[in-house]
């Protein structure tokens, strides 16, 4: 295991970890590529697919938005899919589509095919962390993996779905089946997640992107405990660590508790759709919260984004307020590809004068 970076001058880590950072710390979702030309030159070369199991393209494309808007965090750059292509789940990532899976989760002999995933077969992601610890200097790397219920969802509908009806149809008709699978991808996701922090990421972050379909009693049955086992696994290494769902209002404090209370920094992701206020009343006293710029609001011109940033960042200081541990500004969701580039580069300035 690499060594723990000390970077006792980050601000994202201060404010994560519940510390008063140097300034307000900034960076976005899905800022490694989709709106920056030079991620777009590279892609025409590569499929995604072939991005993520390239030491060097992730590293690349990992740092282009480093380099270009000085965020302070890089996010590392793969897809919440790549564990399951790892271990031998036959899918593709679509363009226009997003993951396809070959052969859908269906039944519980379905499950019974599921492999664990080994670290070898995740070997350039770790190569490509070593590489950017050496690179980024004084910058946190933040690690992610997809949550469980959102790797489910993926495998059992076949690949997005709107309604999630499979999906849901297993959950609550078939709890058997539906349990095997979420502790096979929570293995799945506890050992990607290993092999990064073990591999010198300063931070991680659990992507539960379609958690916001399911109501709370559902996500409390369902979910919780198998997210909640995630965190616990990974708590050890004392990393902050970053809980992060779409339309997720109503499950904040599930969420919260999912993440929160194992001994290493709890942070919750929210989305535009709650203010940060509400947020921090709803969430286990003592949990950071990141967020929440509607990125849409980044393609309406510079006065507007201005106006909408500043309220982002006094929100902020109200959260932290109301009880929340700290704030690390971001958007509500990822970088629009429409985005323009300087408008991403100016938000920053601005946070960072804020």
């Amino acid at each position: 295991m690499n060594k723990r970076r000390e970077l006792p001058e980050s601000p994202y880590l201060a404010a994560a970890s519940g510390r008063k950072p140097s300034r307000v710390p900034v960076w976005f979702m899905r800022q490694a590529g989709r709106s920056l030309p030079e991620y777009r030159a590279l892609r025409a070369q590569n499929t995604m697919m072939q991005a993520c199991f390239d030491a060097e393209l992730i590293t690349e494309i990992t740092l282009q938005p480093i380099r270009r808007h000085k965020v302070d965090a890089a996010i590392l750059f793969s897809d919440i899919v790549v564990p399951l292509r790892a271990s031998g789940v036959a899918l593709d990532i679509v363009p226009d589509v997003g993951p396809v899976i070959e052969h859908p989760i269906r039944t519980a002999g379905d499950v019974a095919t599921l492999k664990p995933l080994e670290p070898q077969q995740v070997a350039p992601v770790a190569e490509a962390i070593g590489m950017l610890i050496n690179e980024l200097g004084d910058v946190p790397l933040i690690g992610f993996a997809g949550a469980p219920f959102t790797l489910a969802s993926y495998l059992v509908e076949g690949g997005p779905s709107r309604n999630h009806e499979r999906t849901k149809a297993m959950m609550l008709g078939d709890t058997d089946t539906w349990h095997a699978l979420m502790t096979a991808l929570t293995d799945v996701t506890i050992a990607f997640l290993q092999m990064q922090v073990e591999a010198g990421v300063d931070a991680i972050q659990v992507f539960d992107s379609w958690a916001g379909t399911l109501s709370l009693a559902d996500y409390r049955t369902y979910v919780l405990p198998h997210s909640t086992r995630v965190f616990a696994a990974l708590a050890s290494a004392g990393v902050p660590m970053t809980h992060f769902g779409v339309g997720t209002a109503e499950l904040l404090g599930a969420m919260s508790q999912a993440a929160s209370g194992h001994g290493a920094p709890a942070m919750v992701g929210v989305d535009w759709r709650t203010a940060l206020p509400d947020a921090a009343t709803r969430v286990v006293a003592g949990t950071a919260l990141q967020g929440n710029l509607d990125p849409v609001v980044l393609l309406a011109g510079w006065p507007v984004v201005e106006r909408a940033v500043r309220t982002v960042v006094e929100d902020g200081r109200r959260a932290i307020d109301a009880g929340a541990a700290g704030h690390v500004f971001n958007l509500g969701h990822g970088v629009l590809p429409a985005t323009d580039p300087e408008i991403i580069t100016k938000v920053v300035e601005l946070v960072h004068s804020l």
